[in-house]
């Protein structure tokens, strides 16, 4: 019985990163807005911006970190990530992709315009 209440007293921490590195380096979008933008925007038991001590929203330089003690899906995180890019006019150069070394990483990378331009031209 015991070892049952030490199980169930631990908190579950989930911990996401949204890696900005290559927008903020070429000056698109300012990291400060967008960790302003999440700590408006995330929902915490149906309340926008009420976020507590269960969920914590920090950056450093080029990335945000959201740190959470309830169920938040990484899903949720694209969906801000992407609607915050469209309020600000760059959704159209920049996308959200998933990271493929670490499951709780997403990056913002630019569309491949240059590659289409450049399979246009052999056509």
């Amino acid at each position: 019985m015991v070892a049952k209440a030490n199980v169930a007293g631990k908190k579950k921490v989930a911990t996401f990163v949204i890696d900005c590195s290559k927008p903020v380096d070429d000056k698109i979008m300012e990291i400060a807005s967008f960790e302003k933008f999440l700590q408006d925007k995330i929902k915490v038991n149906g309340k926008a911006g009420a976020l507590g001590d269960v969920v914590k929203v920090s950056r450093d330089k080029s990335k945000i970190t959201v740190t959470t003690e309830v169920a938040l899906a990484k899903r949720y995180l694209k969906y801000l990530t992407k609607k915050y890019l469209k309020k600000n006019g760059v959704r159209d150069w920049l996308r959200v992709i998933a990271s493929n070394k670490d499951r709780n990483v997403y990056e913002l990378r630019y569309f491949n315009i240059a590659d289409n331009e450049a399979e246009e031209e052999d056509e």
